[in-house]
């Protein structure tokens, strides 16, 4: 069976897509089947998987809407190794139309049953607000991996991730947790970094994963080649850092 995992920060342009589609080269690198949805309308995930957001017969709105299934929408990336749930523009318009219609925030969750037993990672890229498809991705998932830059205003946007989570553990999904705190865009030469890395490690414990991922221009690069990083180069220190993560993950979850 699956586990299904949120890649997940209200605060914008953390790298929730970067950590998203390098995580799956890297856990499809050591042999796991996996999928990423793409629940953001940006489409991102979609387009740095090699997938043309443009030329989608069937995307995620689609399955949100129940007009089809996962098998019927989810596309193979060409390069990278794993399967894609896509999104486009369209995807916007689904928050309007679920807000009226039953179980809305549920609809993902009951279309990945499934698929369930197909993969053994299930990761999916939200939108950096608290809105109808977060909430989807939310109670989805058993789990919550968090991007963070070492910064002192990604602390106070952590602290509203964490309350958020656990109002949806609370009333909609018991299964959800915390399943670790990911250090992304690290520069080891800036103190307040050094500094900020060490107050989540006080605050978190093992929350926070030991991998760290370096700020790298090759990772940057990537999506512009409709590549994770991991595929583009392989040998630079954001792509190795990401399959050491992966090898983390699985580990930390039994699944290695």
């Amino acid at each position: 069976m699956a586990r299904i995992f949120c890649i997940a920060n209200q605060k914008g342009g953390v790298g929730k897509t970067t950590t998203t589609v390098n995580l799956a080269a890297g856990l499809s690198q050591i042999g796991k089947r996996v999928l990423v949805v793409d629940l953001d309308p940006q489409g991102n995930a979609t387009m740095g998987s090699g997938i043309d957001k443009r030329a989608l017969e069937l995307s995620v709105y689609d399955v949100l809407l129940e007009n089809a299934s996962v098998a019927e929408a989810r596309q193979r990336s060409p390069k990278a190794g794993y399967d894609v749930l896509p999104a486009n523009r369209e995807l916007a318009g689904a928050e309007v139309e679920l807000v009226e219609l039953e179980r809305r925030d549920k609809r993902l969750k009951a279309a990945l049953v499934t698929e369930a037993a197909n993969y053994d990672f299930v990761l999916i890229d939200c939108p950096p607000s608290l809105s109808m498809l977060t909430l989807n991705g939310l109670c989805a998932a058993h789990g919550v991996v968090v991007p963070m830059q070492c910064e002192y205003f990604a602390l106070e946007g952590l602290s509203d991730l964490v309350n958020t989570i656990k109002q949806v553990h609370a009333n909609l999904n018991p299964e959800l947790e915390i399943i670790g705190l990911l250090r992304v865009m690290f520069d080891p030469r800036i103190t307040l970094q050094q500094q900020v890395s060490e107050q989540l490690k006080t605050h978190f414990g093992d929350k926070v994963f030991n991998t760290v991922i370096p700020r790298n221009v090759r990772l940057a690069e990537a999506p512009s080649y409709g590549l994770p990083g991991v595929v583009f180069d392989p040998a630079s220190k954001g792509a190795v850092a990401f399959v050491e993560f992966a090898k983390e993950m699985a580990q930390r979850l039994g699944r290695a």
